[in-house]
């Protein structure tokens, strides 16, 4: 089985990018299933019905989300409904929306799990305990499972990794919106990457407007974060190989697309 992932995807230019370039990276990696971060789609904060659609009109399987999922309160009129979007799944009972969903491809299925961390993010349910609570739903319908771990740490992101390897098929870390360089595939199976990255605005910090977080620093004020509508463009992503036995995973490739790093110059 081939995913394709697709990091962060924040505000106008995400949006731009990911619909030019999704069809190229179709065309050369032929995923089965497309996964893709929205949780900053709407002006980097939260999302809207309108981009959840278009996304899928696009070629996206399944939508993750994060922190910011419910920074749009339109979410709440139409996310019951959004079967093919999912939020992180310790967010506390009760909460609107699915933490998992399971794609059938062919014969096979792929389970797509959404998690997010807490060192320096809102306190939730733990999202180790709630990722055995998952697996053991889960791993009587498949053992292909993905899972978009967001977090703000490295080494909670890496302990997700270790604490799931050999359980899922991969565990990719979203939410700093920087890609690291530091895909494997774990000693028993399972491809890891602690950051995604983001597909957004190229020349900016983190998506937002640089001169407006530099002005942050310098004076210590807090300032309103905005999204630049036009500029170059970045994506950010991974794309992997599941075997379709065993759920192992026996390939991770990051992919870096900008002006820097063309398509067709040769994936990072």
């Amino acid at each position: 089985m081939k995913v394709l992932f697709i990091g962060d995807v924040v505000g106008s230019i995400g949006r731009e990018m990911l619909k030019e370039t999704l069809p190229q990276l179709k065309k050369h990696y032929r995923p089965q299933v497309t996964i893709v971060n929205g949780e900053n789609a709407a002006g980097g904060r939260g999302i809207t019905e309108k981009i959840y659609k278009e996304f899928l009109q696009n070629g996206v399987d399944v939508l993750t989300m994060g922190n910011h999922t419910w920074d749009n309160r339109e979410i709440f009129d139409f996310i019951k409904t959004a079967n093919k979007m999912i939020r992180p799944a310790n967010f506390p009972e009760g909460t609107p929306g699915i933490g998992y969903t399971i794609i059938k491809v062919n014969q096979l299925k792929l389970a797509v799990m959404n998690l997010q961390g807490r060192v320096f993010m809102n306190t939730l349910d733990d999202p180790f305990r709630k990722a055995d609570e998952l697996l053991a739903e889960i791993e009587k319908e498949t053992n292909c499972i993905f899972v978009d771990f967001h977090a703000e740490t490295t080494s909670e992101k890496q302990a997700m990794g270790w604490y799931l390897d050999g359980r899922v098929s991969a565990v990719v870390g979203t939410h700093t919106h920087v890609q690291t360089n530091d895909a494997r595939i774990l000693p028993n199976g399972t491809g890891y990457l602690t950051d995604a990255g983001m597909t957004g605005p190229y020349d900016s910090i983190l998506g937002v407007d640089r001169d407006i977080i530099i002005q942050k620093f310098l004076t210590q004020l807090p300032v309103r974060h905005e999204i630049p509508d036009k500029g170059r463009k970045l994506l950010s992503g991974c794309f992997f190989e599941i075997n379709d036995q065993t759920g192992k995973c026996t390939k991770i490739e990051n992919i870096v697309i900008n002006d820097d790093r063309p398509f067709g110059g040769g994936f990072h």
